[in-house]
């Protein structure tokens, strides 16, 4: 669920700048030098004595956090509703997803965690131990403001490691609220810490020798930046990064419902996911009555408040930046020779707001060919055969997520094993849940989490071996 986190030199720091109103709300200051030194040594000191605590403790501090996040969901959602602008009923679903996210590493962490025997060849008892690495440091971006985080927070934490968290710099307000609950569920002071830092310092945390992990969800450019200082340090990094994910329509036994739940699906978070369907791949002969079913429903919807979420509404953008960059696309698609079927300009007043886009005839030399959309453009495309959508979908570099969709399920199955994604789902969006494995392939990064996987990134699987 990547958003842009990448280094700027005209970066306008930490604040609050409302997305639908485009009013500035609150500044908040970097860290400074010093205390940011302060911050990485109480991580690294909370670590020596938070992996001593045993790990059903460790797991019931962690289901106490998933407890406030619904507690708190109200006032959560209201955070980041005007942090970047998502509507108030997906912004509680958020929070409530968190809650799930560390409910679930509460209780199957430990199981998780234990050791695994070794059937030794000479009688010798061994074994594999998962036992924690150390301070880690997150730089999380805004597009999901407590989901990105708590699905690299939960597991380490039941793990044993400390964090040290760099939010977003337009999601300063929930980046503190995250910490305020992390203290508020007993988490002991330095096990979990929140840096107003900037891009400059961030190499700095990076370079420290008491940091053992890295785990970016961004840009490509973000994730470009980091690994190689990360690879300069010898540190390990998980990248989350771009999607262009195929969302692949075989046939259709209601076509017409088959393109509103696209539709809704890329409206998700007014588009800004990585595992969006950025690629809707059509069977031409359900082609023309998709395409003009899904311009029928873009084209009804009208801004609106994500405060008040109402019906037929869409969400700004997160930001202005993200707004022209998305445009930008848009207009060089159509410069080009592509079709824009409806939307894809602004609306006439304040606030990132821009109408949903419904594009088709995109081509090799488009940017948005090769580009991630990242906002409310659905992107369409026709194709005659099923290895003509394989072919399609696998020419990307990116490798997400995919879906594939058909009354004939074994012709769904046959299509998803040939795709090059690190997730596939038949006859759904996306597989989401607490105990499913997320992350890609190719130029969408590398590592997973959520899931039993996520738990095995930032861990010491160390031998214990005793000769018989």
């Amino acid at each position: 669920m990547t958003a842009t986190t990448h280094p700027s030199s005209h970066s306008p720091g930490y604040r609050v700048l409302n997305p639908a109103t485009g009013t500035l709300v609150e500044k908040f200051s970097t860290i400074s030098d010093a205390a940011l030194q302060e911050a990485i040594t109480t991580a690294d000191r909370a670590f020596h004595t938070w992996r001593q605590v045993p790990i059903t403790e460790r797991a019931r501090i962690v289901a106490r956090i998933g407890q406030l996040f619904t507690d708190r969901r109200d006032a959560l959602a209201a955070i980041i509703t005007e942090e970047m602008g998502k509507r108030r009923s997906e912004a509680i679903g958020e929070a409530r997803f968190c809650t799930e996210i560390f409910n679930y590493y509460a209780e199957e962490g430990p199981t998780l965690a234990a050791d695994q025997p070794i059937k030794a060849l000479n009688g010798a008892s061994a074994k594999i131990q998962k036992l924690p690495v150390g301070p880690l440091l997150g730089i999380m971006p805004w597009n999901y403001p407590y989901y990105q985080v708590a699905r690299f927070a939960a597991p380490n934490l039941v793990l044993g490691n400390t964090i040290i968290l760099k939010h977003a710099e337009n999601c300063p307000r929930s980046a503190r609220a995250i910490e305020q609950l992390m203290e508020d569920a007993g988490l002991p002071t330095g096990v979990y810490t929140n840096v107003y830092a900037s891009h400059e310092q961030i190499e700095t945390i990076i370079a420290d020798p008491r940091i053992q992990g890295i785990s970016l969800t961004g840009s490509e450019r973000a994730g470009a930046a980091v690994a190689e200082i990360a690879g300069r340090n010898l540190k390990k990094v998980v990248l989350e990064l771009g999607g262009s994910d195929p969302y692949i329509i075989l046939d259709s036994n209601d076509v017409k419902a088959s393109a509103r739940a696209a539709l809704e699906t890329r409206m998700s978070n007014a588009g800004q996911s990585c595992d969006s369907n950025k690629r809707i791949i059509v069977m031409d002969t359900i082609y023309n009555e998709f395409v003009a079913e899904v311009t029928t429903q873009a084209a009804a919807l009208v801004p609106g408040n994500p405060a008040l979420d109402e019906p037929g509404t869409f969400p700004p953008l997160s930001s202005e930046p993200a707004a022209t960059g998305l445009l930008s696309q848009i207009e060089d698609a159509v410069s080009k020779g592509a079709v824009l079927h409806t939307g894809g300009v602004r609306f006439d007043g304040p606030g990132s707001f821009v109408h949903p886009a419904v594009l088709t005839g995109i081509t090799a030399g488009m940017r948005a060919y090769r580009e991630e959309l990242f906002g409310p453009a659905a992107v369409i495309y026709k194709v005659a055969s099923d290895e003509e959508a394989i072919a399609l979908a696998n020419d990307t570099d990116y490798g997400l997520g995919a879906a594939v969709f058909s009354t004939n399920e074994q012709r769904a199955r046959a299509v998803a094993q040939q795709l090059h994604s690190g997730m596939a789902a038949i006859n759904t969006a996306q597989a989401d849940g607490a105990e499913m494995p997320f992350g890609g392939i190719k130029r969408s990064g590398y590592g997973r989490e959520l899931g039993p996987l996520g738990m095995d990134e930032f861990v010491n699987k160390r031998l214990f071996y005793v000769a018989s």
